[in-house]
């Protein structure tokens, strides 16, 4: 624990001095507490949290220690306060840390446990819950064994924020309100599920069955929460694989950083106005994020160079959504996200690249992010001139839709910005140097129309977005690419 700030030290002395006192009942010669039930619900817990902690680090496996409630809210409804403390400590201490500090960690987690489990089983004593679960020929009183389990649930929940706000505040110097405020609603829902789980389980301990069919019952339970744990830690796994993709792009690009993460902000704008479902909004996150990833396989000294491209660098740079495409092609969570990264630079007049599809044949997600591509280009500063206004950027837009962008992609990213608008935190400088624009008047500051006419018809909007260069022909290759008359860094 020697890592472990004072503060954070003050605070698990404080709970493992509590958590003690709360358990110290449990040994008084007047105490009648059934061992035998305690015992095997803490052996279950234990064996629980074992087997977890036997699965790879970062792998499917059950979750953080303690994450087991049904058993511990099991207990808390089947013993006294001081019994149901004792039950949580030994799969706490015994369950998988991810981080370090482990011991301050773990020790931590058995004291908060033990506090949480017997607040909850005060509250369900308070209620009257034991007198509902029947036993000893007595059937269980339903449905008013619902309101104890219920209190219980909410005990448990509001305890446990309790007791990880006071922890974050100590150690992280967190606002303790915030991290209430953060944690609590999530938990409600799970801890009552979890609270009626257990409820079940407690009435099939106490029924002529006996604790076996209550483990029956608790062993599809497990099984159900390994399964749940499995799809939290692939999700976490994606995350951390978008993290990675393009924080290797921010440091190849450093031209553009923040583009992808603002780009990604307003493509999920722009997919919930249009009302769709939230795996393809996060699909559209991804998109976002990753539209530049092919960036990776352009040389540096293109990336990085002053002043306009030659038609050269431009063919090489325009072949950056096919090398995205190949970046991720073997990602399957990206799925449609994928579309996007390959046909994002293509217009509705068919005169973009690629492969200089027209209309609807450009993917949806494409058309999407093309918008909050172009979007976010002009109403980023970056070295060579400042930022346009949002309303200046939406009127070029919508000047632009119909022929370089779809109208309603255009109109929904409006309306989001008029719902939610666009925070300077949205705004921030891209370039790690911003510089005063060169001459007098900044491509997006003058009023000179952004179109111009290159070998394949105008330009536009994109093109205001970027420094003048002169237009260049298609690229002879299998997939054919056309040069539009803007810089494609971006």
């Amino acid at each position: 624990m020697s890592g472990t700030p004072a503060a954070a030290r003050a605070c698990i002395l404080a709970a493992v001095l509590c958590a003690i006192w709360c358990t110290l009942p449990a040994f008084a010669p007047d105490t009648p507490v059934p061992w035998g039930t305690a015992v095997l619900l803490a052996a279950l817990g234990l064996s629980c949290e074992a087997a977890g902690r036997r699965s790879p680090s970062g792998g499917p496996g059950p979750v953080v220690a303690g994450a087991f409630l049904p058993v511990l809210l099991a207990a808390s409804f089947l013993l006294p306060p001081a019994a149901a403390a004792l039950v949580a400590v030994g799969g706490s201490l015994a369950g998988r840390v991810e981080q370090p500090p482990y011991a301050a960690r773990r020790i931590w987690r058995a004291a908060q446990l033990a506090l949480t489990c017997a607040a909850a089983s005060w509250a369900y004593a308070a209620l009257g819950g034991p007198a509902t679960l029947g036993g000893g020929g007595a059937a269980p009183d339903f449905p008013r064994a619902l309101l104890p389990a219920c209190a219980a649930a909410l005990a448990f929940s509001l305890v446990l924020t309790a007791l990880d706000a006071v922890i974050l505040a100590a150690a992280e110097r967190r606002p303790v309100h915030r991290s209430v405020y953060e944690l609590l609603p999530p938990a409600l829902g799970p801890h009552l599920v979890h609270a009626l789980a257990g409820l079940m389980t407690a009435v099939l301990w106490r029924s002529p069955y006996g604790p076996l069919s209550a483990l029956l019952v608790l062993l599809p339970m497990y099984l159900s929460c390994w399964v749940f744990a499995q799809y939290h830690r692939e999700q976490a796994a994606h995350r951390a694989t978008i993290r990675a993709l393009v924080h290797a792009v921010d440091i190849k690009d450093t031209y553009t950083r923040g583009h992808s993460e603002r780009v990604g902000r307003a493509s999920v704008l722009i997919a919930r106005e249009l009302g769709m479902d939230d795996r393809r909004v996060e699909g559209l996150r991804f998109a976002g994020i990753l539209h530049d990833i092919g960036k990776l396989g352009v040389p540096t000294r293109v990336l990085r160079k002053d002043g306009p491209l030659t038609p050269e660098e431009r063919r090489i740079m325009e072949l950056h959504p096919e090398y995205g495409h190949e970046i991720v092609r073997g990602i399957g969570f990206l799925d449609e996200a994928r579309d996007a990264i390959l046909h994002h630079h293509e217009r509705l007049d068919g005169s973009g690249y690629p492969y200089g599809l027209s209309g609807s044949r450009i993917p949806e997600f494409a058309r999407v992010v093309a918008v909050a591509d172009a979007f976010d280009a002009m109403t980023s500063t970056r070295s060579y001139r400042r930022a346009r206004p949002v309303p200046a950027a939406l009127a070029e837009l919508k000047r632009c839709a119909g022929s370089q962008f779809d109208p309603r992609m255009v109109g929904a990213l409006d309306r989001a910005l008029r719902r939610h608008g666009w925070s300077e935190a949205d705004t921030a400088v891209t370039a790690d140097e911003p510089r005063e624009p060169q001459g007098p008047h900044a491509p997006l500051e003058s009023h000179t129309p952004l179109e111009s006419h290159g070998p394949r018809g105008p330009r536009g909007a994109a093109a205001g977005a970027r420094r003048d260069a002169p237009p260049v022909p298609r690229a002879r290759s299998a997939a054919p690419l056309s040069g539009p008359s803007r810089d494609p860094r971006r």
